[in-house]
C-alpha cells in the first residue's frame, strides 16, 4: 500500500469515465441533514410556486393588452394591464427577498452542520491519520466541498423545481392557446437534448478533477506558507521548485476553469440557435395562421413567443438536470467520504470513568506494527525534517501528480514489551534514534493502540476507559513544542480554561518563565506568533511544562528536547522539569545524563524490544548497549 500526500483519502477510487448519477444512499444522507429544515423548505417551494405562477401571467397580458385593450380602444383595459405589469414584478420582488432569506437560511444551516460533523469526525481520529494526511486537503473539505454542497441545496436544486414548475406551467398555457404551435415548438427540442447530456457529463468530470486539483494546491500552500514550511524552503534554496510546483498546479485549475467556460458557451449557442429556430417557426406559422384563420390573433402569437423563451432555458436545463444535480452531488460525495472514514482510536459504548489514577502503568505483552508500507512516527518526522533522509522516499506517481511516501517493511514497531511501572516511578527509555521510545509513549494516552496486548493504568485496560478521563490524568511535553497563533495566557489556559490568575502564575514560576512572561512588552496577553515562533525554542518549551503543571496531571510523559538548547535554557528546563516530575508517575525518553541517574528504571530499547533494564548502576556493570550509549553520548559529559 502506497501512501501519497492524498492520505487516506486516496483509497477512494473514481472511475474517469465514470457516468452522472447519484446513489439513493446519497440522497438519503443528503435528506438526512436537511430534514432539521423541513419547515423552511416548504416555504421555499411555496416561494418558487408564487414567483413562477407571477412570471406565467406576463405573456396573457400582452395577449389581453394587444387584442382587446388596443383593438377595443378601452383604456381603463389599458390602464389596469399596464399596472399589473407593474406590480408583478414588485410582487416577485418582495416574494424573492423571502425565497433568498429562506433558502440562505437552509443551505448555510445545512453547511454548518455539515462543517461541524466534518470537524467532530476529524478530531476523532487517530494521530495516524493526520500523519498520513495533508493538511491542506483537509482544509479543502471543509471549505471548497462544504461551499460546494451548499451550492447544491441553495441554487442547483431551487433551480430545478423553479424550471420544472416552469416548464408544467407553461406548456399547459400554451396548449390551452394553440396546442399546434406548442407541438411545432416542441419539435427542435431533441437537438439540444442530446448535446445537453454530452455536455453535462464533461462538466462533471471536469468540476471533480477541478477539485481534486484545487485541493493539491491547497496542500501545497499550507505546507509551503506555515513558518517551518517556509523555513525549511529557504534554507534549502527550494524557491524556485515550489512556485513551479504551484505554478503547475494553479495553471491547471485555470485551464479546467477555461475548458468548462468554453464548453458552457457552446452550449448556450446551441440553446439560442434552437430558440431562435423555435420562434421563427411559430411567428411564420402563427403568421399563416392569422392571415387564414379567424381565430387566431396577433396577441396570441406573441404570447407565444413570451412563453417560448420561459420554456426553452428551464425545458433545456431540466433535460440536463441528472447531469447537472449530480455534478453538483460531488461535493455531498466528498463530504461524505470524509464521515465515512473510519475512526481507529475509539471509545467504546460503555466506557468507564478513569478517576484520579495513582499511576501504576502496565504494557502487558505489547506489540505494534504500522500499516503494511505506513511510515512509522520517528520516519515521518525524519523525512519531514531532512527531506527525505532515511527509509522515506518522496516522488511523483505516475497518475494525477500524486505525492508517494513508501516505506520499507521493517518488522513490528514494537514487540512483545513487558513493563511494569510502579505510581511515582520516574523511568527513562534509552536506544538509538528510530528504535521505538516515541511510539511506546504515544500507547500510554493512546495515540496508538496495540495491535496486540494490552496497555493498562491502575488495572484498567485503558481501551475501556474514557477518553476525555484518560487524557485529564495524562500530561505530555514532547520534543516539537506546538503554540497557538494567540496570547501566552491563552496557549497556557488551554490546558486549565477554569485555572485562576494566581495559579497560572505559579505554574509559570514553577517552569522558570515567569519572569521571561514579565519582562514582555504585553506580559502574558503577549501574542506569540505562528507556531510561537517569536519566542525561542527554550522559552516555547517552559511554556510547554508551564502548561503541562497547569494541567496537574497524575502521569507525566516527558520527550526531553534539551540537546539543541544553549546552557542557561537547558539548566531552567531541567530545574523546570524536576519539579513537575516530584510526586508523579514519568516516563522520559532521556536525553540527558541528569535524568538517566535520577531515574528509578532504565529501559533499553532497540529495533522496538527491550534489550537492557534496570538502574544506571546495573546495566553499567552488564557492558552492553546502554554502556555504549552511555560513553557515546554523556561519556564527555
Amino acid at each position: 500500500m502506497g501512501y501519497h500526500g492524498g492520505g487516506w483519502f486516496s483509497y477512494i477510487a473514481h472511475d474517469p469515465k465514470d457516468k452522472p448519477g447519484v446513489s439513493r444512499d446519497v440522497l438519503l444522507r443528503v435528506w438526512g441533514f436537511a430534514q432539521p429544515y423541513i419547515g423552511k423548505i416548504i416555504l421555499l417551494l411555496v416561494t418558487i410556486l408564487l414567483i413562477t405562477g407571477l412570471t406565467l401571467l406576463n405573456p396573457l397580458i400582452f395577449r389581453d393588452l394587444i387584442d382587446n385593450a388596443l383593438v377595443n380602444e378601452d383604456q381603463t383595459r389599458l390602464t389596469w394591464l399596464a399596472l399589473a405589469l407593474v406590480a408583478i414584478p414588485i410582487i416577485n420582488g418582495l416574494i424573492g427577498v423571502v425565497q433568498r432569506r429562506t433558502s440562505s437560511e437552509v443551505g448555510e444551516g445545512v453547511i454548518y452542520d455539515l462543517r461541524r460533523a466534518l470537524y467532530e469526525h476529524m478530531q476523532k481520529q487517530s494521530l495516524r491519520f493526520f500523519t498520513q494526511t495533508r493538511t491542506g486537503e483537509l482544509m479543502s473539505r471543509m471549505n471548497s466541498d462544504v461551499v460546494g454542497a451548499q451550492s447544491a441545496i441553495t441554487s442547483t436544486t431551487v433551480t430545478i423545481i423553479s424550471n420544472l414548475v416552469s416548464v408544467v406551467g407553461t406548456l399547459i398555457i400554451m396548449f390551452f392557446l394553440e396546442w399546434r404551435l406548442t407541438l411545432l415548438a416542441l419539435a427542435v427540442l431533441p437537438g439540444f437534448v442530446f448535446m445537453a447530456r454530452r455536455i453535462g457529463v464533461q462538466l462533471r468530470a471536469l468540476r471533480r478533477r477541478s477539485m481534486e486539483v484545487s485541493a493539491e494546491m491547497s496542500s501545497t500552500m499550507n505546507e509551503t506558507l506555515n513558518v517551518s514550511g517556509a523555513l525549511l524552503v529557504k534554507l534549502f534554496g527550494r524557491e524556485s521548485r515550489e512556485i513551479g510546483r504551484f505554478d503547475e498546479q494553479a495553471g491547471e485549475v485555470r485551464d479546467i476553469g477555461v475548458q468548462s467556460a468554453v464548453i458552457s458557451r457552446w452550449f448556450f449557442m446551441g440553446l439560442g440557435i434552437a430558440t431562435a429556430i423555435g420562434t421563427a417557426l411559430v411567428y411564420w406559422v402563427g403568421g399563416w395562421l392569422v392571415i387564414n384563420t379567424e381565430t387566431f390573433t396577433i396577441g396570441t402569437i406573441v404570447a407565444f413567443a413570451g412563453y417560448l423563451g420561459q420554456l426553452y432555458g428551464p425545458l433545456s436545463a431540466l433535460t440536463n438536470a441528472p447531469v447537472e444535480f449530480a455534478r453538483s452531488m460531488v461535493s455531498f460525495e466528498r463530504v461524505f467520504e470524509v464521515l465515512d472514514l473510519p475512526i481507529e482510536i475509539d471509545e467504546k459504548p460503555n466506557a468507564i470513568e478513569l478517576p484520579s489514577a495513582e499511576g501504576h502503568i502496565e504494557f502487558q505483552a505489547v506489540t505494534f506494527s504500522y500499516e503494511a508500507g505506513e511510515p512509522g512516527l520517528e520516519e515521518v518526522e525524519r523525512f519531514r525534517f531532512f527531506g527525505g533522509a532515511g527509509k522515506v522516499k518522496r516522488g511523483k506517481a505516475a497518475e494525477g501528480g500524486e505525492i508517494n511516501v513508501e516505506r520499507k517493511e521493517a518488522g513490528p514497531a514494537l514487540t512483545d514489551l513487558n513493563i511494569d511501572i510502579q505510581p511515582g516511578q520516574l523511568v527513562a527509555l534509552v536506544g538509538p534514534s528510530g528504535a521505538g521510545k516515541t511510539t511506546l509513549t504515544y500507547m500510554i494516552p493512546r495515540l496508538y493502540d496495540p495491535t496486540e496486548g494490552i496497555v493498562k493504568i491502575d488495572g484498567h485496560d485503558i481501551r475501556d476507559v474514557t477518553l476525555n478521563s484518560l487524557s485529564n490524568n495524562i500530561g505530555m511535553v514532547t520534543q516539537e513544542t506546538y503554540l497557538f497563533y494567540d496570547t501566552v495566557r491563552a496557549n497556557l489556559l488551554y490546558a486549565n480554561p477554569e485555572a485562576s490568575e494566581a495559579e497560572m502564575i505559579a505554574a509559570a514560576k514553577a517552569a522558570n518563565i515567569h519572569d521571561f512572561i514579565a519582562g514582555l512588552a504585553d506580559g502574558y496577553d503577549t501574542v506569540v506568533g505562528e507556531r510561537g515562533y517569536r519566542l525561542s525554542g527554550g522559552e516555547r518549551q517552559r511554556i510547554a511544562i508551564a502548561r503541562v503543571i497547569l494541567k496537574n496531571p497524575r502521569i507525566l510523559v516527558l520527550d526531553e528536547a534539551t540537546s539543541s538548547l544553549d546552557s542557561l535554557s537547558e539548566a531552567l528546563i531541567q530545574e523546570a522539569l524536576q519539579r513537575v516530575m516530584e510526586g508523579r508517575t514519568s516516563i522520559v525518553i532521556a536525553h540527558r545524563l541528569s535524568t538517566i541517574l535520577a531515574a528509578d528504571k532504565i529501559l533499553v530499547i532497540e529495533a522496538g524490544n527491550i534489550v537492557e533494564r534496570g538502574t544506571h548502576a546495573t546495566l553499567i556493570e552488564q557492558d552492553g548497549l546502554y554502556t555504549r550509549l552511555y560513553e557515546t553520548q554523556f561519556g564527555e559529559r
